[in-house]
């Protein structure tokens, strides 16, 4: 039977790995889906619009609207106040632009990842009577998302402790992840990283923009860590010339070619290293756990202190409940401390394979299915 219906979707979110790479992944599997329905999907993404945003989603054949937002900072200072007030028009911009965009493209629905980046949009589609499904990512909602999910239709949760009012909307699912994650391959990632091999290997991960306090505690103690194992480290692209240069002055010349520095990891190149990896130490971002815990990796998690409503706290013990990581709080953190949680880790093979089941066993394997199938009932 030959395609013949177009379905108008409309993504959002906040503009941030942890918002663009699962929506990338649910446009890759809702073509698929759709399409097997004799739907042609066209989708398009109204939302901030940085170069990474643009570059990712134009490779996914996505049309992209800029629109402005702001956030509200709930702290209370002269810098906030000002800033919120400058943000307020922001948003109140972005709403109009929503309304102009929304009413030209009428969206079958609108799915959002959340955040503030998505608020005007999904205000918008609500004046419009567009259907509104949300993703929350992490363990404890969002101020924008507690406001967004009030007039979505469905809120799809990656946790099961993620409180949501009205508690009837809440569908749990388990986070969305590319499932591309899964096509590391060990030999590629051998040759493309130049590895030795004969150590272990330490995938460090900060999300999408690296973790400055990370990348300096390892640099702390960086011959200690080479002296023990091989180590793959995502600094960020605005941090890998400084950690580069740091790195050439402090690790002795022997252990240099078990240190393999990178701004960021694209898709295949972050598969491939989670595939080769024995151990991840990493933020607690809610995408960064669901593609640990996809793959099966023992990892230790180091939970961002200044994380809205401490969310990666959350994220992290929720993952840590059932054995998949151990977690480091950041009043603990301290080069000599990681290291020897990591050493009494690694050479524990009984450990690390607990925390491999425990990891995969931790969320749904379907989540995008699952997600598909509801939208598609509302609509």
């Amino acid at each position: 039977m030959p395609l013949s219906k177009k379905i108008k979707i409309v993504i959002t979110g906040g503009g941030t790995g942890g918002h663009i790479f699962p929506l990338v992944a649910f446009v890759r599997e809702a073509k698929i889906f759709f399409e097997k329905l004799n739907f042609v999907p066209v989708f398009y993404y109204l939302g901030p619009a940085n170069e990474v945003v643009k570059k990712t989603f134009q490779r996914e054949g996505i049309k992209i609207f800029s629109v402005f937002s702001g956030k509200i900072r709930r702290y209370l200072n002269f810098s906030s106040v000002f800033l919120n007030f400058l943000d307020f028009f922001k948003i109140l911009f972005g709403f109009f632009q929503s309304l102009f965009l929304l009413f030209f493209i009428w969206p079958k629905f609108i799915f959002s990842k959340g955040g503030f980046g998505s608020f005007p949009v999904c205000l918008a589609g609500k004046i419009y009577q567009r259907k509104i499904f949300l993703h929350e990512s992490d363990s404890v909602l969002g101020l924008a998302n507690k406001i967004l999910a009030k007039f979505s239709k469905i809120v799809f949760v990656s946790f099961k402790e993620t409180e949501i009012i009205p508690p009837s909307k809440k569908v749990f699912v388990g986070n969305i992840v590319r499932k591309e994650i899964l096509q590391g391959d060990k030999e590629r990632a051998k040759n493309k990283f130049s590895l030795v091999g004969d150590k272990k290997i330490i995938l460090i991960l900060g999300g999408s923009q690296g973790a400055q306090r990370i990348n300096e505690r390892i640099l702390e103690s960086i011959n200690l860590f080479l002296e023990n194992f091989e180590l793959l480290h995502q600094v960020g692209p605005k941090n890998i010339a400084q950690t580069k240069a740091l790195a050439e002055f402090l690790i002795k010349p022997e252990l240099k070619k078990y240190y393999h520095p990178f701004g960021f990891l694209e898709e295949e190149n972050l598969a491939d290293a989670l595939s080769v990896c024995d151990l991840v130490i990493s933020r607690a971002g809610a995408g960064a756990i669901f593609e640990i815990a996809l793959v099966g990796k023992p990892s230790v998690l180091i939970p961002l202190k200044e994380s809205a409503q401490n969310h990666q706290l959350y994220n992290a013990y929720n993952f840590a409940k059932n054995g998949a990581c151990l977690v480091i709080e950041e009043e603990n953190f301290t080069s000599r401390f990681l290291f020897e949680i990591v050493k009494s880790l690694i050479f524990d093979e009984k450990k690390l394979k607990e925390m491999e089941e425990a990891a995969k066993n931790f969320a749904p394997k379907e989540t995008l299915e699952l997600i598909l199938k509801e939208i598609f009932r509302s609509i």
